[in-house]
Formats: structure tokens, sequence, C-alpha cells
């Protein structure tokens, strides 16, 4: 595969995903809930397709759960049929078109219920078109996020890759969780939202121009010094668990992603129960991302990865406890804190998204070039794999079990707690991993 070179080309690539990712989030967030009314209490009939149920609530919270195991279990087959694609045109581009379309037909076929009440019928079509979007979305990004180990050749462009990639990820939060509202308050309704913003799905075609790869059809190409071979699936899958410096990373990102989704699931009742402006602390938060995280990345650039994720970890934590600590305060008093404790989590939210990119794509691309076979997406998936297990704990059973008890209050303390293990843990990461993105002198 051709490299990028240019940090203009890095930072448009990095731009690719970010209108499949848009469309994931309102699925998720907007989509799934506009099927019942329920838990609705304004603008009821923006906010749901038709003002009425147009699912089985029992059957239907059965279906998303289907939906949500299979999106987990299908990261693995997809990783490996992308990176095993045979084609005169390639893996990579051949992959993205074949997820892509159905992932857009899903989304535009999800906002056509069959009836106009809740049926039987409506339920399970729209569990089936579930399903097939999440699968078609899989295979989108897990072979978007594959070529992070192919497109760039040093691993510092990987770092940059990784943070524009961030970066927009934290723009479509923003736009998802502080736009849509926008729209729906001032009267449009959520499919037409969706509509609208169906158009930056589009960012996904930059790869199609921008990756350039030799046919994979033909095993008489000989491969370029840097370039491997698909394996099958078992093989693929024994390469990344043979590697333990990839092991010992599943096992520090469990403990750093169960902190970081404890408290996304778990912020509305987290500020709900302590009289904390969510508002303002959300935008502290988020808006300064795109300028915060250049200190991150000055960080890994002049000590490595190993001090960039410690910096993350410490951040993130201070901010957490100052949010517990400032709980004792009233109105303005506990809202100016709030907004300090958001501000200092703004130098660490970008960055928790960067490393998840920069460690599995930089040791794909290590195992690439050494043993001529390529697992890049198959990194992500078994990533992917681990981080859901422990998001399932964080917000399946943690959030579950605090919520119950009343004690939603100390969820940034469980946090804090998490972040600072994984900080421990970060000494111990091998040599290769802790000088990620270091600049050779």
């Amino acid at each position: 595969m051709k490299k990028l070179t240019k940090r203009g080309q890095i930072l448009l690539y990095g731009l690719s995903g970010f209108g499949v990712n848009m469309l994931n989030l309102i699925v998720g967030s907007y989509l799934c809930s506009a099927l019942l009314v329920g838990g609705f209490k304004e603008h009821v009939e923006n906010w749901t397709y038709l003002n009425t149920d147009l699912v089985i609530a029992g059957i239907w919270s059965v279906l998303i759960l289907a939906a949500k195991i299979l999106d987990g279990l299908i990261d693995i087959p997809m990783s490996s049929f992308t990176d095993n694609l045979k084609t005169k045109w390639g893996r990579r581009r051949p992959a993205i078109l074949i997820g892509l379309i159905p992932t857009v037909i899903a989304y535009l076929l999800f906002l056509l219920p069959i009836d106009r009440t809740a049926t039987l019928a409506n339920t399970i079509w729209f569990g089936v078109i579930l399903c097939l979007f999440y699968t078609s979305y899989t295979l989108t990004m897990l072979t978007y996020y594959g070529t992070f180990a192919e497109i760039v050749e040093k691993d510092s462009d990987r770092v940059f890759l990784s943070s524009v990639k961030s970066v927009f990820d934290v723009i479509y939060f923003i736009l998802g969780y502080a736009l849509i509202p926008v729209f729906v308050g001032m009267g449009t309704n959520i499919r037409i939202v969706a509509l609208i913003f169906l158009p930056f799905v589009l960012t996904m075609l930059i790869p199609l121009f921008m990756i350039k790869e030799h046919p994979t059809n033909d095993d008489s190409i000989e491969l370029e010094p840097g370039e491997a071979k698909g394996v099958n699936l078992a093989k693929s899958f024994a390469v990344s668990f043979k590697n333990k410096s990839f092991i010992y990373w599943l096992c520090v990102v469990f403990v750093m992603n169960f902190g970081l989704q404890l408290f996304l699931s778990g912020i509305n009742e987290f500020f709900s129960s302590t009289g904390i402006n969510m508002t303002i602390v959300m935008a502290c938060s988020f808006a300064p991302v795109p300028a915060t995280i250049l200190i991150y990345n000055k960080i890994v650039s002049k000590y490595g990865m190993k001090m960039g994720f410690q910096y993350v970890m410490l951040v993130f934590s201070a901010a957490m406890i100052l949010m517990y600590f400032c709980l004792p305060l009233k109105g303005t008093a506990l809202s100016i804190v709030g907004a300090i404790g958001g501000l200092i989590t703004s130098f660490a939210v970008g960055a928790f998204f960067s490393i998840s990119y920069t460690v599995p794509s930089q040791l794909a691309a290590e195992v690439n070039e050494k043993t001529g076979i390529c697992a890049s997406s198959m990194y992500f998936a078994v990533e992917g794999l681990f981080e859901g297990v422990s998001a399932g704990l964080a917000s399946g059973v943690v959030l579950v079990w605090l919520k119950e008890h009343d004690a939603a209050s100390y969820i940034t303390i469980i946090v804090a707690a998490a972040c600072m293990t994984a900080f421990a843990m970060a000494f111990f990461l091998p040599k290769n991993i802790k000088e990620m993105g270091k600049k050779v002198k």
C-alpha cells in the first residue's frame, strides 16, 4: 500500500470515519429510542417517528440486546474477511464498499416502519435492520482502522493520524449530543434530522481515492517491502494472541476502558444526583479538545507512549476526584468548580480515543513487517472485544448496582480508581509500547 507522508493527506484521511460514526451515533442514541414514546416529556411528536409506539417494548429490548451481542461477536470474522479479501483492486477499498453500501441502505430502511402501530412485524423488521446495520458498519470501520497500520510509514505519523481521528470523534460527539436536540427543539422530526446528517457518510469515500494497493488475487505478484499477505481467521487470531506486548496492552486497555465507559454511561445519573450543571461541564470537557490534544502529542513525541498514557490517566483521575469533592458546594460555586473539572477533563478525553487507535495499529504494523502476515484489522477486533467486555461490566454491572443503591455520586471515585490502576500498570508496559511515537534524535 502506498504510504501517506504529508500531514495534510494524513489529516484528510483521519476525517474519513466521521460520517459513518455519526450514523452509528444517531441509530444507537436516537432512532432506537424514537420507536417508543415512553420516557419523552417534551417535543414527543419530534423525538418519535409518529408520536406513537411502533414496536413491542419487551421484544424490542431483547432484539436490541441481540444486535449489540452480534456487534461484538462479528468483529472477529469481519476482521479476517477484510485482511484476507482477494480482488484485483486490493483488499481494503472493496471491503470498505462492501460494508458502506449496506450500511447506508440499512440506515435508510430503519427510517421506514412497516405499520403505523406497535406490531410484531414492525418489531422484527427493525430488529433485522438493526443487525444488518451493525454488521455492515463493523466491516466498514474495521477495514478503515486496519489501514492505520499500512497507510503511514512512521509511528509518529500513526500517532498523528490517531490524534486526528480522535479530534473528529469529539466533533461528532458534540454535533450528535448538542446540535441534534436543537433541531428537534425547533420542530424538526428525528427522521428528518437523520436524513440531514446522512450526507456526512460521504467522508468514507476518501479512502477509496487515497488507498493505493496491489491486486491481492494474484499470488505471483511480489510484495513490496513492508507489505503483508492475509492468513485465515484461526492463524490471524493466533498471531494477535502470540504477541506478548499486545496481550499486556489488552489488560491495560481493559482497565482504562472500564473507567471511561463508567463515566460516559453514568454521566446522566451522576450529574442528576449531584446538582452539577451537565451542559456546562460537557461544554468545558469537549470544546477545547482539538487544542488540548496537541499537548498530549508533544508529550508522546518527546517521551513516548508510556508517558503520554500516564499523563492522560493522571489528568482524568484528578478531574474525577475534583468533581466528587466539590459536591458539598452549592449553587454558583458548585457550577464553577464543576466547569473547572470539565476543563481539566478536556486535557485527557480526546487522547483516550487516540490511544485506542495508536497502539493496536502500531503493533499490527510491526507484526506485518516482521512476519509478512497481515492481521491489522484483527488487532482492532480483539481490542474491541476486550473493550466491549469492560464496557459491559461498567454499564451493566457496576452502574446498575450504584443506581440500585442510590450511590451514583460515587461514579467519579470509581472511575478515578480505575484510571490510577491503569496508570500503575503502564510502568510495566513493554518497551516497544513505551517508546511508541517518540521522536528519535
